[in-house]
């Protein structure tokens, strides 16, 4: 195509020469005897221009070609493929859809057509961001012919892309035995085996494509990634270089070259090439590669020796037995460490941006038509990809590879859970309940917004109460997305799932606000949402040594200082041995002033009692 392709000078008067002489043309097959002969004149142009290159001309005669015959499937294919070139991947995505719609009516004299239209309608999604929604048009591609490698392998990069690591290993696997000089599939499936931590097979993948495809850039890069996590240092430099040789100006290759020779101890070239990635851009990813510098460097500190000769950590990690809190404002250790983690969710997938009411919205908006489970129970459930659009509505704001990113995270912690038996639908309503908690709004709002969205589901709608068994359905599945390492199995014995009783908002706040069987810990989660931008002066952490950023916790005997990371992970200056201690937190300088003064009173009239 590239030996046909012609550039223009749209300014010149070539370009101008031309356009007129394509109106002539357009307009000849326009007065055609009839509707059929106009049809595949514009069609024939098309196909000319498209081959050239000259994308947007093409688009014009195959959009008046769907005039001309808007049943006929072939020009909304060539008309999405044009748009899709043209970087409009919507316009695209909808000419691909009419396609299949024009497919419906003309029955069996389309079937050729149709996996490829799929595919493309997929690679169109994708562009979008919407990546489940991509999966199921190259699964129905590969249905459609079984022969079809590049629909596998698109499937399989695919299910890479939102998590499902298994299902994108063997669809990537099927497309390597159907073309085994694949060199992207391999290149792919060292991504997928390397992510499920068979870091051999996938070394032994990327190779493959690296022989079949010299200079391949992806596989090249991805294993420098695999051996930067490895510990390899001086082979993920070596890569990277190979990278660099093939794409000069790649400045993501050039960083984590960097990365990689410090690692290795090369430190005098590691600044070199941090040196020479500045001057290929000034992005942010600057400033994390510096960091991960940073935090390479405290993985090897210096060691001091004790006074046996050992050589002491600059910190130790204590059991939480020993780690006492002055006063219940203080927070446990493990519920922090929960909320961190839910926390990391929040910011990977944006929620905390979305307002809860929205979900309200939804509800108020989307018709979902009530199914059965396998147990007889009515729900409105849905696909993956339809519930992937909702989740497109509610994430408006992202831009579509942000996007594909928080699907990925929310498909791996909260549709993995409730799509346990892989069937590939979930309960729209339960869905809804399950993210409320983490959105955007007050606390009461979220609870609000819970109980609306269970109310919602068939089994409760219109009685303005819900039924106790299915809120501690809820709990148990609320707290195995978010607090899976507590185990929530007993609930529904100790209570029975036999109970028919029904509940109202206030009662269920009860239950939600339970610290064992609830979600208790939202309000520490509101601690970090409030206070994680707080700053405390001059204050870092005496363990990693970073400023103090949120709450500072405060061991009142050693009087030292610890972030909420390490706080959370029980980490403590190893200087600092105690039997056990004692933290208070400190939401801000002004809360630390404030107990501070209330000490000095204390002790003044102590002091003054003394005298007396």
């Amino acid at each position: 195509m590239s030996e046909k392709r012609i550039i223009w000078d749209e300014s010149g008067n070539d370009y101008a020469q031309f356009v007129k002489e394509l109106g002539v043309l357009r307009a000849r097959a326009d007065a055609s005897r009839s509707r059929e002969e106009a049809f595949d004149g514009q069609m024939a142009i098309g196909r000319v221009l498209y081959e050239h290159q000259l994308f947007r001309e093409a688009l014009v005669s195959f959009k008046r070609a769907c005039e001309l015959q808007p049943t006929d499937i072939r020009p909304h294919f060539r008309a999405g493929n044009c748009n899709y070139v043209l970087g409009k991947h919507k316009e695209a995505k909808e000419e691909f859809l009419l396609a299949l719609d024009a497919a419906e009516i003309g029955g069996n004299q389309w079937a050729y057509l149709l996996p490829q239209i799929h595919v493309n309608l997929g690679i169109s999604l994708e562009g979008e961001g919407m990546v489940l929604s991509a999966c199921e048009n190259y699964r129905e591609a590969a249905i459609l012919c079984p022969t079809h490698f590049r629909a596998l392998k698109l499937l399989g990069s695919a299910l890479f892309g939102v998590g499902e690591y298994r299902a994108a290993e063997k669809a990537l696997e099927e497309a390597i035995f159907l073309k085994s000089d694949y060199a992207d599939a391999h290149c792919d499936l060292g991504s997928a085996l390397h992510a499920m931590g068979e870091d051999e097979r996938a070394i032994q993948e990327f190779q493959k494509a690296i022989d079949l495809k010299t200079g391949h850039v992806d596989a090249l890069y991805n294993l420098g990634g695999l051996y930067m996590d490895m510990g390899r240092y001086q082979r993920a430099s070596e890569m990277y270089t190979r990278v660099l040789s093939v794409c000069p100006n790649n400045w993501r290759a050039q960083l984590n070259k960097a990365v990689a020779l410090f690692g290795a101890g090369e430190s005098d070239d590691a600044k070199k090439a941090l040196k020479e990635a500045f001057k290929m851009t000034n992005r942010v990813e600057l400033h994390d590669a510096i960091a991960h510098l940073k935090q390479l460097q405290k993985k090897r500190p210096k060691l001091k020796a004790n006074a046996g000769g050992e050589v002491e950590a600059p910190f130790i990690i204590v059991e939480p037995s020993k780690f006492k809190r002055v006063d219940t404002r203080t927070t446990p250790r493990q519920d922090l460490a929960n909320a961190l983690e839910i926390r990391a969710f929040q910011r990977l997938t944006r929620l905390s941006r979305c307002e809860v009411e929205l979900l309200k919205k939804e509800m108020n908006e989307t018709d979902v038509p009530v199914s059965y489970s396998g147990s007889g129970i009515p729900e409105k459930s849905i696909r993956k990809a339809a519930l992937e659009v909702i989740l497109r509505r509610l994430l408006h704001f992202l831009k579509p590879e942000t996007f594909q990113g928080a699907v990925k995270v929310i498909n791996e912690r909260i549709l993995s859970v409730m799509d346990g038996s892989g069937v590939g639908r979930v309960d729209l309503g339960m869905f809804f309940a399950i993210l409320a908690p983490i959105c955007g709004s007050s606390s009461d709002k979220r609870k609000r917004i819970v109980f609306d969205a269970l109310m919602w589901r068939p089994v409760n709608e219109g009685v303005g109460q819900i039924r106790r068994v299915d809120a501690l359905s809820y709990m148990k599945l609320l707290r195995a997305v978010y607090i899976p390492s507590q185990g929530v199995s007993e609930m529904l014995e100790v209570h029975g799932d036999d109970d028919t009783s029904v509940i109202s908002f206030p009662e269920f706040v009860v239950m939600f606000d339970d610290p064992d069987w609830g979600f208790g810990i939202m309000s520490t989660l509101g601690k970090l949402e409030n206070k994680d931008r707080t700053r405390h002066g001059n204050h870092a952490c005496s363990v990693c040594r970073y400023p103090v950023i949120g709450s500072r916790f405060k061991e009142v005997k050693a009087h030292f200082s610890l972030c909420n990371q390490c706080y959370s992970e029980g980490k403590v200056p190893s200087s600092s041995k105690q039997d056990e201690y004692r933290f208070r937190e400190y939401g801000t300088e002004r809360e630390a002033m404030k107990d501070k003064c209330m000490f000095f009173n204390l002790h003044s009239k102590n002091s003054s009692e003394d005298d007396l």
